[in-house]
């Protein structure tokens, strides 16, 4: 996906928030939550992606995809704290960010 401002606003005011809460969700969650594990290898894909990409220009797609799965269209566990409820939403939300023109 080429430019599309509003996934560069999401992403900015969101991405270095996720990089902090998602490695500590992943570990205090990970046991009870072993999906996570999984959303946490998805995360450092696409933040790999979007800190190698010398333009605005990455592919997302299949990687929002993969997190939609695992993550049951993020649908927030009900037996989890704030900050893993707040990595979902953020993640949602650079998702719908992504894919919309």
């Amino acid at each position: 996906m080429t430019g599309n401002p509003n996934f560069s606003k999401v992403k900015k005011e969101y991405l270095k928030t996720l990089k902090q809460y998602v490695p500590v969700v992943d570990r205090v969650h990970g046991a009870n939550h072993p999906e996570f594990h999984d959303v946490r290898q998805v995360f450092d894909v696409i933040t790999e992606k979007i800190s190698l990409s010398k333009s605005s220009s990455f592919e997302l797609s299949d990687d929002f995809a993969k997190l939609r799965v695992i993550t049951n269209h993020y649908t927030i566990p009900p037996d989890v704290c704030e900050t893993y409820e707040a990595v979902y939403k953020m993640l949602s939300e650079l998702d719908d960010a992504y894919h919309t023109k």
